[in-house]
């Protein structure tokens, strides 16, 4: 038996990267997981090859700053298989650029994605899963999220406004009784597509890509990127009955990065030495 038999997921941002992985994952486990994202060609790549591996899926196009499509997404969701279990408000960009030199324009279309999709996620997805009895929503967050980066504030505020609207969102299904727990991921330094991306505001093609494994191998204690697997198992934990008794909480899967830093291999303290 899989973790999350006869479970039903949405995953957005399920086209690449996090999303993908964690998708595969959570139909290898049994779920029925609805992919959404704004790549259709690769959202359906995605679901072809979950579906090919013997399990279910479906795509569906999702901008996730659309209000009426995520009435449309849920409503779909309950319609075809009866119940949403399982949220992982997954979607997001982030926007490489010192705070002085962002454009209102990049601030807001950041904050549109990275917060109101998350906030428009959970208003939709919680009466569904009330409806079935309970669930598990996964916010994305990020090492952002938990300690400032230089020419990322703009995206620091978005992903620490996550980290505490998930907390605050935790505490309001609590008090309602409803059986509905909200945790959220903080990645590190993950290999994903969104670093061909970062460095040209989110746009391909202005600037060269950011490299993850030489950022890793400079400022991560483990000196390497993660994969979006290592992230995929983390979400699975959450989203299982084997994290029944956690929500408000935060699963930083960052190689050592949150905890401090070391010095480089074949680095030898002197005597003395401060």
């Amino acid at each position: 038996m899989g973790q999350l038999d006869g479970k039903v997921a949405i995953v957005t941002g399920g086209a690449s990267g996090i999303g993908a992985a964690s998708a595969a994952t959570f139909a290898r486990e049994g779920a029925i997981v609805i992919v959404t994202d704004i790549d259709v060609a690769r959202g359906a790549d995605v679901v072809h090859r979950i579906e090919a591996a013997g399990h279910k899926a479906v795509f569906l196009a999702q901008d996730v700053t659309d209000e009426a499509r995520w009435r449309e997404v849920v409503a779909e969701t309950e319609q075809r298989f009866g119940r949403l279990d399982i949220l992982f408000s997954n979607a997001g960009i982030a926007i490489l650029c010192t705070l002085i030199d962002m454009s209102l324009e990049d601030w807001r279309r950041q904050n549109a994605i990275n917060l109101d999709g998350v906030f428009l996620s959970v208003k939709y997805a919680i009466p569904a899963m009330r409806r079935a009895g309970g669930g598990s929503i996964i916010i994305t967050s990020s090492g952002a999220g938990l300690r400032g980066t230089a020419g990322l504030a703009g995206y620091c505020a978005t992903k620490g406004g996550v980290r505490l609207f998930a907390k605050a969102l935790a505490m309001e299904c609590a008090a309602a009784g409803d059986n509905i727990r909200v945790n959220t991921v903080h990645p590190g330094v993950i290999d994903t597509p969104i670093w061909t991306k970062i460095a040209s505001g989110g746009r391909v093609g202005s600037n060269a890509p950011l490299d993850p494994s030489a950022l890793a191998a400079a400022g991560t204690p483990l000196g390497w990127a993660g994969t979006p697997q290592d992230i995929a198992d983390g979400v699975l934990f959450l989203a299982s009955d084997q994290s029944r008794y956690m929500t408000a909480s935060e699963l930083v899967i960052d190689g050592g990065t949150s905890g401090g830093s070391v010095a480089r291999r074949g680095w030898v303290p002197i005597k003395g030495e401060a």
